[in-house]
């Protein structure tokens, strides 16, 4: 769990620090069409803000990848990677063209839940043999 909590944090830092600096730039890569408007660019940038918490909290939970807060901050990554999939995935069904970029981050939050729920589950099989 602890490869998975440092790479995590890594991926969502730098996503953060992307649309917090230059989100029309970000959401451009992703998606081929730059932000519109102020508020557009708000809602990027506290999007971008919650990237970074996420960061941070994958990041001080690999000091302590066996506890229930570790735990707690993967299953929650289970959910957000989730979420991405389907929102990032109507986005290209939608969307024409799409850019290599986005199926990129469609593949790469797929692949994170898997290893999400698959260290959650070597996880609990640990714990009970430890019992």
């Amino acid at each position: 769990m602890k490869q998975l909590l440092m790479l995590t944090a890594v991926i969502e830092l730098g996503a953060g620090l992307a649309l917090l600096c230059c989100p029309s730039a970000a959401v451009a890569l992703l998606l081929g069409a730059p932000l519109d408007g102020g508020a557009a660019l708000v809602v990027a940038r506290v999007g971008g803000t919650g990237l970074l918490t996420l960061g941070v909290a994958c990041w001080l939970a690999h000091y302590d990848e066996k506890s229930q807060a570790a735990r707690g901050v993967v299953s929650a990554m289970v959910l957000y990677n989730l979420g991405a999939v389907a929102i990032l995935a109507a986005a290209a069904l939608s969307a024409q063209p799409v850019s290599v970029a986005l199926w990129l981050a469609i593949v790469l939050h797929a692949a994170m839940t898997v290893w999400c729920v698959a260290s959650l589950l070597e996880n609990q099989s640990r714990r009970k043999e430890e019992l």
